[in-house]
């Protein structure tokens, strides 16, 4: 059985995401069956435009199969651990590369692999239903898929707060600081989808969608809180800002994080500022093959995901405990 559909109508080839007991979650079959149909469709005269749905109403796609990467994991099966983390980046780089307009429709979650499948696409429709976020430091893991090349190419600031404290955006947000390309009233999202499918073109399709929108993102608070590379600044920043509910609120985001995970994070996005996609890609995968060995990802997965105890025991559980050292031998520079 695949989770994914497909079919090819009018010039236009559509994936259909369909494993909604799982909001769309990639699963190793699903990420083997996304890149071998674009590369069939790559070369194939009769698709002039790849389009990305969802079936489900609550997700475009929440991310990848954190729990089974878990079990692999603790299962000691290092090989099933890179073969999925390689074949998802795989996809993220192709995808990049494509030589025909891709077109992701979200309309819903997209979080984590689901940007990894949207974001690196030309063309990225967002509705006010869309959730985006990158929340990997949650579950003692980081933001990958990528997100080391394009979270750290976002305006001043934005790129680390999302990546360090895995906050939402919403869609007008995204548009806003440049995930998203268009935004579209999820009532008249089924008439642009239906557009395309026509064939009738993305001029015609997003003709009157492209309005700038309005943000409510502080932007001048993120850049001045989370500018910093360091950790310890942005935490020493925020904790400084006394009486200020945001930077407050900002707090208790990272207090839930990992953090081994906020170190790694913040080195791998400023890395990621001078390296192109590839390098960020090959970066992300030899930290994956580390940090999901290390004790705070199988106790952030359980506590997220699986017990959904929200209580993790992250070791160390601090950030002035964490060593220079320990972080140097989770990233590859």
């Amino acid at each position: 059985m695949s989770y994914i559909r497909t079919s090819v109508s009018n010039g236009v080839g559509e994936i259909v995401l369909d494993r909604p007991k799982a909001l769309n979650a990639l699963d190793q079959t699903m990420i083997d069956d996304l890149h071998e149909t674009l590369v069939g469709w790559g070369d194939d005269d009769a698709v002039e435009t790849v389009l990305v749905t969802s079936a489900s109403d609550r997700a475009f796609c929440a991310g990848g199969d954190i729990r089974a990467i878990r079990d692999s994991a603790l299962a000691g099966d290092a090989a099933a651990v890179t073969k999925y983390f390689a074949s998802e980046y795989r996809v993220n780089q192709l995808i990049a590369e494509y030589p025909k307009p891709y077109v992701a429709l979200i309309d819903g979650a997209a979080m984590g692999g689901g940007l990894g499948i949207s974001v690196h696409g030309e063309i990225r429709i967002v509705t006010e239903k869309a959730m985006i976020a990158m929340p990997e430091t949650a579950i003692g893991f980081f933001p990958d898929v990528g997100a080391t090349y394009f979270l750290s190419r976002l305006p001043a600031g934005v790129g680390m707060w999302l990546g360090l404290t895995g906050a939402r955006l919403r869609g007008a947000d995204a548009v806003a600081v440049g995930l998203a390309t268009h935004y579209v009233p999820s009532e008249d999202l089924g008439v642009v989808a239906d557009t395309i499918r026509s064939g009738a073109g993305l001029a015609e399709a997003l003709a009157e969608h492209r309005d700038p929108v309005e943000s409510t993102l502080p932007l001048r608070k993120i850049a001045d809180y989370f500018g910093d590379v360091s950790v310890d600044g942005v935490v020493g920043g925020l904790r400084g800002a006394v009486g200020d509910e945001w930077a407050e609120e900002m707090l208790t985001l990272l207090g839930s994080a990992s953090p081994t995970s906020l170190f790694v994070t913040a080195r791998l996005l400023e890395l990621g500022e001078a390296s192109s996609l590839a390098e960020c890609l090959e970066r992300e995968l030899s930290t994956a093959e580390k940090i999901t060995a290390h004790p705070d990802f199988a106790e952030g997965v359980r506590a997220v995901l699986v017990d959904k105890d929200r209580d993790p025991s992250f070791v160390p559980p601090t950030i002035e405990e964490v060593s220079a050292e320990s972080i140097a031998a989770l990233v590859n520079e």
